[in-house]
């Protein structure tokens, strides 16, 4: 969750609210801030604040109440009574307190709501009970026999307040629905969406829960008003991470989302943003990761115009981001259908992503040479490709990105950077069934570049990928240019079973301890 991120000091000091005496706090509660009749109106919340306040203390909450029971658990396992006793009274303040503000906070209680919170509270009460009896008996048979119950009633709580942040979750989420649905206020309409995003970014249950809740039909509402305009862009933005799921997915072909998608995306009146934030709602439904893409039935039917308009947002991006959201979304079409691979073709497409190449304002990263070189790999499987590349020089392009370094070291980037190498050496593999193409890459020295790949792991970030796909490279090389290779490299990486080279090479990784 996002709250891990939060500074260990802020969040103790967020936690220091609830560590007061309860004398001090009745006292604090019983005493008027101000006189002033208007310091009350001073502290309300408007209806959307109040939302997001309830949500964000909601989720902040549930996090705290989830490790304390998580350490309970391990400290039971290990027999540590006192501590679990002095745990399970800090997890009983936390859920009464959290209780108490989400009340307050909140408008959109229920009866069953209600009726959980109290069964959730004497819950507590019962486990607070039973651990201090615990720590008043030394008799092991008594303390094992008391530990079976403590389970149960930990199970309990944990079921309780599972059901009741859920229950709480829903009704927030029916709130800021309905908020986009009868509100003609944008800036509250603006709030609504961002706190739907901020859900949605708290995992794959939570965007269930979103696109369950009817979020989906009221953001595309949105976006066929074009008195909304400026809130299409966090709309879809918000969109692409419902339909992370199959739920999301399933409610945007109910409304005939991805026409809609395809109106904004081919609309000249729409900005470059909004149209970047279409391309990434494309490139997550259509994810290869995905296993519930096929039902897109609509797509077909809009696949050239989606295509052609994604094709001209790449070619005409205004920097790095609307790049690789629009070549990702093309990417991942490339894998839903090989009609998509034709049409590419036909609208120039290996000249617009190699010049993009070649332009560090639009490809300025990894991840978008990632995207590109994905695209012409899948455009390589058809005859057509290698003279679109031999026109337009593109085998430089590719061997240049047998070189491709991470900056930062990170791990998505060293991931980005073996998914370049990887598919870079496919695609040439590919294309060298083409003479042309292959006296061409051995020409920019491309054999002793994958060589250095196969024979260095730490050149290929130690990936297993890279070298089976350098290897397949050089043996397709090899039948055009044997003379390009020493006796050693024939022996070892182009002669051998493709497996032997492969247990050769990946074992030369040797540590010494």
């Amino acid at each position: 969750m996002n709250l891990m991120q939060v500074d260990s000091v802020q969040r103790w000091m967020d936690d220091l609210l609830l560590m007061t005496e309860c004398e001090c706090m009745c006292i604090l509660q019983s005493k008027p801030i101000s006189t002033d009749d208007d310091s009350q109106t001073d502290l309300m919340f408007s209806s959307q604040d109040s939302t997001q306040n309830s949500l964000e203390m909601l989720l902040r909450r549930a996090w705290i109440i989830s490790t304390e029971l998580t350490k309970i658990v391990q400290k039971l396992e290990k027999n540590r009574w006192k501590r679990v006793h002095s745990m399970s009274i800090r997890t009983d303040c936390h859920v009464r307190s959290m209780i108490k503000e989400y009340n307050m906070f909140s408008r959109t209680s229920t009866e069953q709501m209600q009726e959980n919170e109290s069964l959730l509270m004497e819950k507590c009460s019962e486990l607070t009970e039973i651990t201090e009896r615990c720590t008043q008996t030394s008799d092991e048979e008594v303390l094992s026999a008391m530990k079976v119950s403590m389970n149960e009633v930990l199970t309990a709580v944990g079921q309780s307040f599972s059901q009741l942040i859920n229950l709480a979750l829903i009704q927030e989420v029916k709130v800021l629905v309905e908020e986009l649905d009868t509100c003609e206020n944008v800036y509250s309409m603006n709030t609504a969406i961002h706190s739907l995003f901020s859900l949605t970014q708290e995992g794959e249950r939570l965007c269930h829960l979103v696109a369950q809740e009817g979020a989906v039909v009221a953001l595309f509402k949105i976006c066929r008003q074009d008195r909304f305009k400026c809130l299409y862009p966090s709309a879809l933005r918000t969109l692409a991470s419902v339909c992370s799921v199959e739920e999301g997915i399933h409610q945007l072909e109910k409304v005939d989302g991805l026409l809609c998608l395809t109106e904004i995306l081919t609309d000249e009146t729409q900005n470059e943003a909004t149209k970047a934030e279409v391309a990434a709602v494309i490139a997550q439904i259509t994810s290869p990761h995905l296993t519930f893409t096929q039902h897109l039935s609509t797509f077909l039917e809009n696949m050239e115009e989606i295509i052609t308009a994604l094709l001209r947002l790449c070619e005409e991006a205004s920097n790095g981001e609307v790049c690789l959201l629009a070549s990702a979304a093309l990417a991942n079409i490339t894998f839903f259908d090989t009609i998509a691979c034709e049409i590419l073709l036909q609208m120039n497409a290996v000249k617009v992503l190699l010049s993009a190449c070649s332009d560090k304002q639009r490809v300025n990263s990894s991840y978008a040479r990632d995207q590109i070189v994905t695209i012409i790999a899948n455009l390589s499987i058809l005859e057509q490709t290698a003279t679109d590349i031999l026109r337009e020089n593109g085998v430089v392009t590719l061997v240049s990105m047998l070189t491709e370094k991470t900056l930062t070291g990170s791990a998505a980037e060293v991931s980005a950077c073996e998914r370049v190498l990887q598919k870079s050496a496919v695609t040439i593999a590919r294309l060298c069934r083409d003479p042309d193409i292959a006296q061409s890459a051995i020409k920019h020295d491309c054999i002793t570049r994958l060589i250095a790949l196969c024979r260095h792991p730490e050149e290929r970030f130690s990936s297993d990928a890279v070298l089976v796909a350098c290897l397949a490279a050089l043996r397709r090389l090899a039948i055009v240019f044997p003379e390009g290779f020493d006796d050693l490299d024939l022996q070892q990486l182009v002669r051998p079973r493709l497996v032997d080279s492969f247990l050769l090479c990946s074992n030369m990784e040797e540590s010494f301890v």
